[in-house]
């Protein structure tokens, strides 16, 4: 098969209490790529399998019950196992994806925002939405200038948001300053008027700065809170009968972007 025709591989990150994966897998199928599902136990056991893909995924869902903290077990196992092995598939122009419970694992284990780009050090925490309770509801997002390679600036999607902690904390006002200001905020909640907000229910968490997303230094990585696995078909959107069934819908338009790039960047 020749470059240009080639399927990107994405890993589908599996783990107990992840529950989003076949959601993720049949996005990033419908993208054109070839999506692979290895369980964390596999992973492990196998460090070397993530040198084979071009796009490593960890979905949403409540890895290990999020008993102790929302994907700390998660990330520390992925740190022991391939921590190393997931910066050098960045560095190598890889592509990496979290997703909710995944973002929350990213920032966990260090990849993300990973502002210095050394090792893995958690800089920031997704935590208790202010509300203190799960929130699920439908946000629309947009995309402000970012370092993502993958993301358009000004990008608006409407997509569904389910939570309980997703309030995202830098460790200090300067990283957050950092955040705002050098393109690693990839995503903001916004209002009807499509300006950035902390007021609740179009910031459903009230995180700081309206941040929804984050990027790394190099543009490879991207976490986001809400679901764009659950808005990837027109059906998912709870108005389609009365707005019709729209082209793309927009969750779709992440999981596009991400296999062009990794296809485009293969040639």
């Amino acid at each position: 098969m020749s470059s240009t025709t080639r399927k990107p591989k994405a890993l589908i990150l599996r783990a107990p209490g992840i529950n989003c994966e076949r959601e993720t897998f049949h996005a990033f199928e419908l993208a054109g790529a070839a999506p692979e599902y290895v369980h964390v136990k596999r992973l492990r056991a196998q460090p070397q399998l993530v040198d084979g893909f071009d796009l490593f995924v960890a979905p949403g869902g409540f890895a290990y019950g999020d008993d102790i903290a929302s994907g700390r077990v998660l990330a520390n196992e992925l740190r022991a196992a391939v921590g190393e092995r997931l910066i050098a598939l960045v560095e190598r122009g890889g592509l990496v994806l979290g997703i909710c419970n995944g973002f929350q694992m990213l920032t966990r284990l260090g990849i993300l925002p990973r502002t210095n780009r050394g090792e893995l050090v958690q800089e920031v925490a997704l935590t208790h939405n202010l509300s203190d309770h799960y929130e699920c509801r439908w946000v629309t997002l947009k995309s402000p200038r970012n370092r993502c390679v993958f993301l358009d600036e000004g990008l608006t999607l409407r997509v569904p948001a389910a939570h309980g902690e997703g309030r995202l904390q830098a460790k200090d006002e300067q990283l957050a300053r950092i955040l705002d200001e050098e393109g690693y905020t990839a995503f903001v909640y916004v209002d009807e008027s499509g300006e950035r907000t902390e007021r609740y229910p179009a910031n459903p968490n009230g995180s700081p700065r309206a941040i929804a997303g984050l990027t790394d230094a190099t543009g490879r990585v991207l976490g986001l809170m809400p679901h764009p696995d659950r808005a990837y078909l027109p059906h998912h959107d709870p108005l389609w009968r009365e707005e019709g069934l729209a082209a793309k819908p927009d969750g779709m338009v992440i999981f596009d972007a991400m296999v062009r790039t990794a296809r485009a960047e293969a040639r």
